[in-house]
């Protein structure tokens, strides 16, 4: 699909007065999914940025996605001689030209900002500073940032917000201190000399110096010869264009953190009134009071970004076919409770291992990698393991189907013995009762868990929707406790997201187009005693086969078949 595009800089690529790279903006196809594929988008790259917004007109509204290109990789597609892409880290936009000209004049424009930016450079703030003057600053600030905030973005992005404001401040600090040091040594410098012709004066009391440094003057007092060190000149930088720029960065800087706090004071409001409501009597302790507010602020973010407009939720809601039951909570007696589960999973088993959480890297093959948390409690052991892994020519509905799916459950599981469905809460909703083969010298496990699977719509066109199974442990009197096996209790999630390529041309998707990221996350308690040698054995052995076993399986079931959604 082609674009029309045009661009709203000049011919020129750098502003001959200032030296910047000049604003670039045009109609760009951008890749948005696999439901509406190619969408014209108006394209804007200012100051290292590249923005996109779904209109020129709507540009009042805030952008909706932005990319730094300060470590950006631009890459002109091997067949399609329109197409580029632009890739930060895992994020990739797939943009497509009107023409092979127009891309090469977006390609070389972008080459520019990154090269013209600054960044990096220790006497470059000129540049990197005048992406915040007061005019621009302004601008941005009316434009996107208010706007944006009263149009329910989320306070992540606010906060990314800061990070930017951030380095651009640490870089205008780190010139300006360059700056005022130079100062420093200059005025000492002055200080030296005159100190020096003092001396030589009480020493030499001659009207005239050969050496030219001074003169007495007709009323006897002395003339300095050498010039003052200028600070103008010192490393090519305008103190007060400088001072400038740093203003409209802190203007910037005071102006995000205040929607960011006005934000949070609406939130705490908010959750203060519900507490009210509900009394002082909760058993709840303030941990988990905390995490439960975490979890509710991610699904507000949620609700006001689908709540955009009212154009974007009556496009969203179209998307979704009526009674399409995985998209749906479901009323059932466990609902409220299959919600928080998924939030949780959602808010915290999507989280980055790094940090304080102590995964443990344990096994690494290929695209799979497996974590744990070596956790005990009164000798039993409570390892909470994490895997991640990217599997290709599948989607996440497709993985989800078969993992939920109990009529595929002995196809790809070697642990169980057998199972039965206890009850059928929904369409997506199951009670499931299992018996897991026994490791000795442990006895023999059962579980007795709610399955439920989901399909999260995404907030943004840059995002994936998701699919995810969550099971937990729950009770039901159809399958009370036995003495023949010890009832372990669990939280298990696989948490799906199909990333698609777009295909050259006017072809259609394939399997080539498709990679599926998995997380797959569980923590059981054995209910018992067992050898915490023997448990972590087995889970470091059995969790990599099952990924394997359970993806390749998956792909075989799928291959050759219409790509499910």
């Amino acid at each position: 699909m082609s674009e029309k595009s045009s661009s709203s800089g000049s011919d020129e690529d750098v502003d001959p007065e200032s030296g910047q790279p000049v604003e670039f903006g045009g109609v760009l196809s951008k890749w948005t999914n696999y439901i509406h594929g190619w969408q014209d988008r108006w394209v804007v790259l200012k100051n290292n940025t590249l923005s996109y917004y779904k209109s020129e007109d709507e540009r009042e509204y805030g952008c909706r996605g932005s990319l730094c290109l300060s470590k950006a990789v631009i890459t002109p597609h091997e067949f399609d001689e329109c197409r580029f892409d632009i890739s930060v880290n895992d994020s990739v936009w797939y943009l497509r030209a009107e023409d092979p000209e127009h891309r090469l004049q977006w390609i070389e424009s972008i080459e520019v900002h990154k090269a013209e930016s600054g960044y990096g450079s220790e006497t470059s703030l000129r540049r990197h500073g005048s992406m915040l003057s007061l005019t621009s600053a302004a601008s941005a600030l009316s434009s996107t940032s208010t706007s944006s905030f009263k149009k329910g973005h989320r306070l992540r992005e606010k906060l990314a917000e800061m990070e930017t404001f951030r380095d651009i401040l640490c870089r205008q600090v780190d010139t300006l201190q360059k700056y005022f040091d130079s100062c420093a040594d200059a005025v000492s410098k002055d200080e030296f000399q005159r100190d020096k012709v003092e001396e030589d004066e009480d020493e030499f009391p001659a009207t005239t110096r050969p050496d030219g440094e001074h003169n007495h003057n007709n009323n006897g007092s002395k003339e300095k010869l050498f010039a003052p060190a200028s600070p103008k000149g010192m490393n090519g930088i305008d103190f007060k264009g400088e001072a400038i720029t740093f203003k409209a960065t802190t203007a910037g800087i005071l102006s995000t953190l205040s929607h960011c706090i006005e934000l949070m004071v609406k939130r705490e409001d908010s959750w203060q009134k519900r507490l009210d409501k509900e009394g002082p009597n909760s058993l709840i302790n303030e941990d988990e009071f905390f995490d439960a507010v975490e979890a509710a602020l991610d699904r507000q973010d949620k609700i006001e970004e689908q709540c955009h407009s009212e154009k974007v939720r009556i496009h969203r809601l179209a998307q979704v076919p009526t009674g399409d039951a995985f998209s749906t909570i479901g009323t059932h007696r466990f609902a409220s409770k299959v919600e928080e589960m998924v939030q949780n999973h959602m808010t915290y088993s999507l989280q980055d291992v790094g940090g304080d959480a102590n995964w443990q890297l344990v096994i690494e093959e290929g695209e799979m990698k497996v974590y744990r948390r070596e956790v005990e409690e009164n000798g039993i052991v409570l390892d909470p393991l994490k895997a991640t892994h990217a599997v290709k020519g599948v989607t996440g509905h497709e993985v989800c189907h078969y993992f939920w799916d109990t009529d595929f459950r002995m196809d790809w599981e070697t642990t169980i013995e057998n199972y039965n469905v206890v009850e059928t809460l929904s369409d997506n909703a199951i009670i499931v009762y299992q018996t897991h083969k026994r490791v000795w010298p442990a006895s023999q496990r059962d579980v007795l868990y709610l399955s439920a699977i989901r399909k999260l719509l995404a907030t943004n066109e840059n995002d994936p929707d998701t699919w995810l199974v969550c099971n937990f442990s729950v009770d039901h009197d159809g399958a009370p406790p036995t003495n023949r096996c010890v009832r372990a209790k669990i939280n298990v999630a696989m948490i799906c997201q199909t990333l698609v390529s777009p295909p050259e041309g006017d072809k259609e998707i394939s399997r080539d187009n498709i990679l599926c990221k998995i997380t797959y996350v569980a923590n059981v308690n054995p209910g018992g005693w067992a050898p915490a040698s023997v448990l972590r054995a087995v889970a470091k052995r059995e969790y990599p086969k099952f990924l394997k076993r359970f993806t390749s399986y998956v792909q075989e079931k799928t291959s050759g078949k219409t790509i499910l959604f």
